[in-house]
């Protein structure tokens, strides 16, 4: 059975042992996902709980917030992740200064082994932890010697010759190349969360559209897509949507993600919804006025219904 343990910030007291994998899995990509499958496997044949450790916020979001990049997945889309991926338990970590500046050994000895009862644990091969990144694979299967615990790494997962990672598929979505993300991803690239009351301009214009709320705070793509709705009756409900910041409607507004579905007239306020893009149609752009921009949504919904019935 699935379970959420916080690390926030004591110590978990009577743990079970179990197999753990750690990193930050922003995505949950192939990479990851290659990772979760060996865990299962080595947790299975121990007889141990399979456990992932992750961190929140992004440890770059504590170090250089201006700089961190733009996040994958949100906290619950990753939980979500996690659990379809048949993990048993998951160790959130609640990632600040103070956790930061645990030396090496002491993450080994009070997080891995007396915390959390690491009996086998599985890093990717370029992972480092404790402070300033001290620690590495070597440290981590010498102490494992020492105390009797298994240290093993994976290598990285490629596609089209590429290394798989979270800065690979940020830079696949940043250039609009969806099907490269889809890729490294193994799934479309989405984004899940609560339908909202907007401004209702979309309905005025003529194409009424779902205002999906985003726990995003710069989202890894931005234009206009074709792109299916899952979370309702009749999953797979196609439609075109608009994420960005509606620069001819709006001065200098927050990223909005917006969902026209193809003749669909149900009111979905608080249906909780998820948004695969599947391609993008084109940049958004500034209209010269609100006509301007009704004729574009209108080339957008057939390019976005010639998308779909080109790839049936």
């Amino acid at each position: 059975m699935f379970s959420v343990l916080n690390l926030n910030p004591a110590l978990p007291k009577g743990a079970q042992p179990c197999a753990l994998t750690i990193g930050n899995f922003d995505g949950v990509h192939r990479g990851h996902q290659a990772m979760l499958a060996r865990l299962k496997v080595a947790a299975a044949e121990r007889g141990l709980a399979a456990a992932v450790m992750t961190f929140e916020p992004h440890p770059r979001e504590v170090f250089t917030p201006d700089l961190a990049p733009a996040r994958l997945t949100s906290l619950r889309e990753k939980i979500e992740l996690f659990k379809q991926h048949g993990i048993d338990r998951l160790i959130l970590v609640h990632f600040t200064q103070r956790f930061a500046s645990l030396s090496p050994q002491e993450f080994i000895q009070k997080i891995l082994l007396d915390g959390l009862q690491a009996r086998w644990v599985l890093i990717g091969d370029d992972f480092k932890f404790g402070a300033k990144r001290a620690g590495d694979l070597t440290l981590l299967r010498q102490v494992g010697e020492q105390q009797r615990f298994s240290v093993e790494s994976l290598e990285s997962v490629l596609s089209d010759g590429e290394r798989v990672s979270s800065t690979a598929v940020r830079e696949a979505l940043a250039q609009g190349d969806m099907a490269k993300a889809t890729r490294m991803l193994g799934r479309p690239y989405s984004i899940s969360g609560r339908v909202v009351h907007g401004d209702k301009l979309g309905k005025e214009l003529g194409f009424p559209t779902a205002n999906v709320q985003m726990k995003h705070n710069k989202p890894p793509l931005s234009g206009i897509f074709a792109v299916e709705l899952a979370g309702l009756e009749g999953n797979g409900l196609q439609g075109v949507a608009s994420l960005g910041v509606r620069p001819t409607v709006k001065t200098n507004g927050a990223a909005t993600l917006e969902v026209h579905v193809f003749d669909f007239h149900d009111r979905i306020y608080g249906a909780h919804v998820r948004v695969d893009f599947l391609h993008k149609l084109r940049d958004e752009e500034k209209f010269a006025d609100l006509p301007a921009l009704i004729l574009q949504i209108e080339r957008d919904v057939v390019d976005a219904k010639n998308f779909f019935l080109t790839t049936k």
